[in-house]
């Protein structure tokens, strides 16, 4: 399922991140590993917030996902379903036959 993924990194832990090597390094683990289809990178209430679209073959992988972002930038996941144009078209025309 495609899942939209929203990591929010605290100023401090950032910058150590950035310093240190750890931000890039925990990103660019994530992106190896789950090959998302898309990444955005913005500054959010002040904090660097990153989002990325990639597909979650199992839910049990979500530790995998979200630790890294979680130990190594003391980071805030969400997690949530995502649709992309094509999905939303064919749900609404489920909807509307049900």
């Amino acid at each position: 399922m495609r899942m939209m993924m929203k990591v929010t990194i605290p100023v401090e832990a950032g910058n150590r991140g950035v310093k240190e090597g750890l931000l890039p390094k925990t990103v660019m683990g994530f992106v190896e590993r789950m090959k998302p289809e898309s990444c955005y990178f913005i500054a959010e209430g002040g904090k660097r917030t990153g989002y990325f679209f990639f597909d979650l073959k199992d839910p049990t992988l979500i530790p995998t996902v979200a630790e890294p972002f979680f130990m190594n930038l003391h980071a805030a996941i969400e997690i949530t379903p995502a649709m992309n144009l094509d999905d939303m078209k064919a749900g609404v025309e489920k909807a509307m036959k049900a």
